[in-house]
């Protein structure tokens, strides 16, 4: 099996030892080469480091080189949105309205066959995708 991480999982697993108990234990018992993220869970951390940057610096720092980490640990494995992606996001969102950026990536899980891993399952659980939370002992 193949997954695709959301930004409230790899965000998750950030939290080390404060990690729930639950997502540790699957993250650690999958293999790390089937792991898959999204431009957009990328683009969601940077948006939470900038919105940092004037308030808290440090933390704003920490999660840039957590961010740099991330990019490095998935390189060859973080999926663009590309024009097939977005075509199958537009069928997606023919059903109901979606909010974009999940729908997004439940049309990335979609096409590149992947398990969509989040802990927000109810917001894409109609979508005929295969999806996982972690969370759920």
């Amino acid at each position: 099996m193949r997954f695709l991480l959301d930004t409230n999982i790899i965000s998750e697993i950030r939290k080390q030892e404060r990690c729930d108990a639950n997502v540790m234990r699957w993250f650690r018992a999958v293999d790390s080469g089937s792991l898959f993220l999204s431009v957009l869970v990328i683009g969601e951390i940077r948006r939470g480091a900038e919105m940092l940057r004037e308030r808290d610096l440090r933390r704003f720092e920490a999660i840039d080189h957590w961010l740099a980490d991330v990019k490095l640990a998935f390189e060859g494995r973080i999926l663009d949105i590309d024009a097939t992606v977005a075509e199958e996001w537009g069928r997606l969102g023919m059903r109901r309205s979606l909010p974009v950026i999940d729908g997004l990536l439940a049309a990335t899980a979609r096409i590149h066959a992947l398990t969509l891993v989040t802990r927000n399952t109810s917001d894409v659980a109609d979508l005929d995708i295969a999806l996982i939370n972690p969370f759920l002992a």
